[in-house]
C-alpha cells in the first residue's frame, strides 16, 4: 500500500497536477509541479501509518486521518452487504478494497472500506463480516456450502447495446470540462497545433467542419461507451448459491482491469426492476436491477446486468423471485383518463409551436425548415404521447405489486407487497381535474418508495388495500 496509495492519490488529484504544470509553465518555473507531485506522494505514505481498522464481536471500526483524525464504527449486526474492489495494482500487488454496506447511503470517507486486504483473507474476512447474515452453513467454511448455480454470463453480443447509451458522450463532455478547469485550453490557443486545425478549418467550410466535427464526436463516444462497458462488465458472472431453510446468497462479479465483486443476502430481495431506455429497447435489450434491502435502488450500487438481451433480464428475475406471471404478466391499463393525460402532455408543446409559427407567418416569411422542424417535433410528440400509453399498467395481488410507465426510460418494477411498510396517495391540481392519483409503495429496500402512475382516483386505495391488507383497516379522519 506505500505504493498504492500515492499512485491512487496522484490520479485522484491529476486536475491539480495538471494545473501545476500548467502554472509552471507558465511562470517558467518548474518547481510547482515538482512540489505538486511530493506533496501527493507524501501524503499518500502518510495515509498507510495513520490508517487502522479492528474487528471484534460486535463492531468493526477504522481509524484514519493525516491532518484530521476521524473514527468510523459500524455495528455487526447492521451489515446488510459486502463488496471487494479491485484496480489493476491491487491485482497486481495481491490485494484487494473491502467495502461495508447497510442500508445506508454512504459516499467519501463515510463510506466503510478496508483498504489493502489480502486477496486470499477476502473470502474469510467476508464470512465473518456476514455471519449475522448469512445462513449459518456459509459460517462452518467452504466445505459446508453447497455450490453455486450460475444464472447469467456475460456475453460479447451484449457490447451491441453500449453505444445507445450517452456515456460516452459523458465522458467526452467531463474530459472537456476537466481541461477548461485546468486552464490547457488558454495554454493551447496560439500553439501550432490551433493554427493548424483553424486552418483545416477554413478550408474545409464552415458546413463540413460541422459535419467531421459531429461525425468525430459521435464515433469516439461509441468507442468509449463500447471500450467502458468491455472493461467494466467484461466477464460477468451472477451466480446463486442456496441453502437449505434459506433463500441461499446472491453473488455477482465483473471486470476486466478493474474486478468487483458483491455478495447478497437473498431473504433481503424484495424483487427488481427492468429497466428499458427508448433505444435499448428498440433492440431488444433491458437492464435489469434488484429491490433489496440495505442496497441502494440508484446507479450501479443495485446493478445485477447491464444492457443485456431482455429474454435474459426476465428469466434471470423470475429465477431470482420464483414468478414468471410477475416478470411477464398482463398489466391492468390505467383507463382513458391517464391515456388523456399522455396524450396532452405530449402534444402541448408542438401546438404552441405550431401556433406560434402561424401567427409569426401573418407577420414575416417563416423558412420552411421552420415547417419541417414542427412537423417532426409533431411526429415525436404522437410517438412518445402512443408510447407512454401502451406502457402505463400495473398488476397487484398474490403477494406482488407490479407498475410500469415510461418511454425514454421505461422501467417495470415487481415489488413483492410483504415489504411495503407505507402508501401515500398523491393528487396535482390536474390530477384531481382528471380524476387519477399517483400511488407511491414506501418500502425499506431499493428507491425507497415506488409509484404507480395516474391510477383512477376511485381505485387508488383499493390497489394499496389489495396489496396491503391492513390499509382497508385504518380508520380515517380529518386533520
Amino acid at each position: 500500500m506505500l505504493l498504492v496509495h500515492p499512485v491512487h492519490e496522484v490520479l485522484r488529484q491529476l486536475p491539480l497536477l495538471i494545473g501545476s504544470v500548467v502554472l509552471g509553465s507558465a511562470t517558467g518555473n518548474p518547481l510547482w509541479s515538482i512540489a505538486a507531485l511530493v506533496l501527493m506522494i507524501v501524503f499518500g505514505i502518510a495515509r498507510w501509518f495513520t490508517t487502522t481498522y479492528r474487528i471484534d464481536a460486535e463492531q468493526i471500526q477504522r481509524r484514519e486521518g493525516v491532518l484530521q483524525r476521524s473514527v468510523l464504527s459500524v455495528p455487526r449486526n447492521r451489515i446488510r452487504s459486502v463488496s471487494t474492489d479491485a484496480r489493476v495494482l491491487h491485482r497486481l500487488l495481491g490485494l484487494t478494497v473491502v467495502k461495508v454496506s447497510t442500508g445506508r447511503e454512504a459516499k467519501g470517507d463515510a463510506e466503510f472500506a478496508l483498504d489493502a486486504v489480502r486477496s486470499d483473507e477476502v473470502p474469510g474476512l467476508r464470512a465473518t463480516l456476514l455471519a449475522d447474515s448469512l445462513p449459518d452453513s456459509l459460517e462452518a467454511g467452504e466445505d459446508a456450502t453447497p455450490p453455486e448455480r450460475v444464472l447469467a454470463r456475460w456475453q460479447p453480443s451484449w457490447l451491441r447495446y453500449s453505444p445507445l447509451s450517452f456515456t460516452g458522450l459523458a465522458m467526452i463532455a467531463a474530459a472537456i470540462g476537466v481541461i477548461y478547469q485546468t486552464g490547457t485550453v488558454a495554454a493551447l490557443e496560439d500553439s501550432p497545433l490551433a493554427r493548424q486545425g483553424l486552418d483545416a478549418a477554413e478550408r474545409l467550410g464552415v458546413v463540413a467542419t460541422v459535419v467531421v466535427a459531429v461525425f468525430t464526436v459521435l464515433t469516439l463516444g461509441v468507442l468509449l461507451s463500447v471500450l467502458r462497458s468491455l472493461v467494466t462488465f467484461g466477464n460477468l458472472v451472477l451466480s446463486r448459491r442456496e441453502d437449505v431453510g434459506s433463500g441461499g446468497v446472491l453473488h455477482l462479479q465483473h471486470g476486466l482491469l478493474r474486478v468487483r465483486e458483491h455478495t447478497f443476502d437473498m431473504r433481503r430481495l424484495r424483487g427488481g426492476t427492468i429497466r428499458q431506455p427508448l433505444l435499448v429497447r428498440a433492440f431488444g435489450g433491458a437492464r435489469l436491477d434488484a429491490v433489496m434491502t440495505g442496497v441502494d435502488g440508484s446507479g450501479e450500487a443495485s446493478l445485477l446486468l447491464p444492457p443485456c438481451p431482455a429474454a435474459t433480464a426476465e428469466a434471470v428475475l423470475s429465477e431470482l423471485i420464483g414468478r414468471p406471471d410477475v416478470v411477464n404478466g398482463e398489466l391492468r391499463p390505467h383507463g382513458p383518463a391517464a391515456t388523456r393525460r399522455r396524450w396532452t402532455r405530449a402534444m402541448t408543446f408542438p401546438a404552441l409551436l405550431a401556433v406560434g409559427l402561424a401567427a409569426t407567418a401573418f407577420v414575416v416569411a417563416v423558412p420552411p425548415w421552420a415547417w419541417v422542424l414542427c412537423g417532426v417535433v409533431t411526429v415525436a410528440g404522437v410517438f412518445l404521447a402512443a408510447d407512454r400509453s401502451r406502457a402505463l399498467g400495473h398488476r397487484v395481488g398474490d403477494g406482488w405489486l407490479v407498475a410500469r410507465s415510461g418511454s425514454l426510460d421505461r422501467r417495470r418494477d415487481c415489488l413483492a407487497t410483504a415489504g411495503i411498510i407505507g402508501w401515500t396517495a398523491r393528487q396535482t391540481l390536474f390530477q384531481r381535474r382528471a380524476g387519477v392519483a399517483t400511488l407511491i409503495a414506501a418500502t425499506p429496500a431499493g428507491l425507497k418508495g415506488y409509484r404507480v402512475l395516474d391510477v383512477p382516483a376511485e381505485l387508488a386505495w383499493s390497489v394499496a388495500a389489495a396489496a396491503s391488507p391492513w390499509v382497508a383497516d385504518c380508520d380515517w379522519a380529518h386533520a
